[in-house]
Order: structure tokens, then sequence, then C-alpha cells
């Protein structure tokens, strides 16, 4: 089962993946732009500020703010996104990313500058530059320039160090170290001092309580977890449904089938259901159609002995 993230709106995060099996799904410049491109698109859609990125041949680091609270949607687009056209462009099938994203809860302020200036050292860690403004693939050169950048919100960044003097000095500090002092707290990794581990802790205990009602009523009626079930699904068909092209015949199967399962052995409504990406678009009029749809080909295949 997936578990809750720790987040909220207005909260700051240190986010990557990596390719599955550490696979090299940014190797080249073609690749690292589009995904540059769907980081810069997305973000705008779901309201989401991005701070800093680097962007290594195999994986990826932000830091952003969940602005909008929606932040996991953002995540499961952009790497959904990005999953599909690498598989076309390089004719591959199966994962591309290991997992979910990762996130780190970052404090303000302090913590937040540790945060910006450990991904933009990513290169140096790496042994692949000894000058981190030499690495063409993050957003260290879009800031202190006098102008707007386009992907991040370089004007909060700079006015988050008191200039480039501290800034610098800050990289020249950090270069040699090999991670930031985050903890392990119970729900999650978090970056910043007591008062504010506790804080986050008392919010996610609070989200918590409200989301154990909705459990309680799946699971008095033997009802599956929709968040197991999906990811039964997912092992079932060799595909996350993140990464699906709902476009394709072969998607709109895989959604028909989804819903019935979301409905039949999840126990879900429609309003429910609408909250999970493959239906986000859709009207609960829609859901009822295609239910009947995925019920009538259920009926099919039976009949076929499928």
């Amino acid at each position: 089962m997936r578990h809750s993230r720790l987040t909220y709106i207005g909260a700051y995060h240190h986010v990557m993946n990596r390719g599955d099996k550490g696979e090299n799904i940014f190797s080249d410049k073609k690749l690292k732009v589009r995904f540059l491109e769907l980081l810069k698109e997305k973000s705008r859609i779901y309201k989401i500020v991005v701070y800093a990125y680097c962007i290594m041949d195999n994986h990826f680091h932000l830091v952003i703010q969940n602005t909008s609270g929606k932040m996991s949607e953002l995540m499961r687009v952009l790497d959904g996104q990005y999953a599909m056209n690498y598989r076309g462009t390089q004719k591959g099938k199966g994962y591309v990313f290991q997992d979910r994203y990762k996130s780190t809860l970052i404090g303000e302020d302090k913590y937040l500058k540790i945060a910006i200036i450990y991904v933009l050292l990513n290169s140096v860690r790496a042994g692949l530059v000894e000058n981190p403004y030499d690495y063409r693939w993050s957003s260290i050169n879009e800031y202190f320039t006098g102008m707007v950048s386009d992907t991040v919100e370089n004007r909060f960044v700079e006015e988050l160090f008191s200039d480039k003097d501290e800034f610098n000095n800050l990289l020249k500090e950090w270069a040699g170290r090999e991670g930031m002092p985050v903890k392990e707290t119970r729900v999650g990794k978090v970056l910043g001092d007591g008062a504010f581990i506790t804080k986050a802790v008392h919010r996610f205990d609070r989200r918590k309580k409200i989301e154990a009602s909705k459990r309680m009523r799946h699971m008095e009626a033997d009802f599956e977890l929709p968040d197991s079930l999906i990811k039964r699904f997912e092992i079932d068909k060799g595909i996350r449904v993140d990464e699906i092209d709902y476009n394709s015949k072969a998607g709109r199967a895989f959604r028909y089938e989804l819903l019935r399962l979301l409905k039949e052995e999840g126990g879900l409504e429609y309003k429910e259901i609408v909250e999970y990406k493959p239906f986000s678009n859709l009207k609960f009029s829609s859901l009822g159609q295609m239910y009947k749809r995925a019920k009538a080909k259920e009926r099919e295949r039976k009949k076929r002995g499928g």
C-alpha cells in the first residue's frame, strides 16, 4: 500500500526520481530538453513553483513549493508523460522510472538554502565538473542575471540569499559534502529543526484522522483499499497507470478495466474515482457510461472464457 506523503499547501520539497534499474533515461540533450519542457509546462498548469532543478543522466532533482496543493498530481503527470515520450522515442517497454518520486519536506530559510545548494551541486558530486556553473543541465545559471527565468522562480531565490557572494560561498562550503542533514521521522523525511518537525508531524496526524474515516467504510465492507488495488493492477498489466496513453485503444481498455475494479472491488463512488488521475478529466455521467461498457466487456470476456 502506498502511504500518504508529508505535505501541505505552501510546503517546500526536495523531489527526486531515477530511471528504473539505474537506466540513463536522460542520456542525451534531446531527452533532457524534453523533460525541461514538460517541467515548465506542467508546473504552470498545476501552479507549482520551481526554485531549482538538476537533470543527470539517470535521475533528476527538484526543489519545489506545493503552492496549489497539487504537487502529487504534477509529479504523476510529469513522470508519466516523460515516460510515454521516452518509450516512444527509445522504442522501449516496461517501467521508465524506478518507483514513485521521493520527496523530503523542507523547512524555511536556512534549510531551503541548503536544499537549493545541494541540488545545484549534483554535477560536482558526480565528478562531471569541478565548477557547478559549467554544468548545463541545472538552474544554477538562471540566478543573479538581471533577467527573469521562465522555468524557475529565480527572483525568490535571489532574495532568499542576501547576494551572489553568499550564494557562491555556500556552493563552496557544500561542495565537499555528500548529503543533507535530513531527519527520518515516522511520517517521512524532513530537512528542518525540531520545532518545524513537530509542527509538520502534527499536520500529518490531523490529515490522517480524516483519511482514516474514509478508509473505514472500505474495510468494514471488505473492499480492497484503492492504492493496493491500483498497485495490483499495475503489476498485472506491467505498466503504471500514470504512464498509460488513454488516447490509444489499449489505454482506453485499461481505463475501463480499472474503473470496474475501483467501483466493484474498491467500493468507490464516482465522486471518489474522479480524484484519481486516469479519470480526473471526466464527468460523473461519463463514468457511468464507461462503467456500463466496462461491464459489457467483462461479460464478453467471460463468455469467451478469457
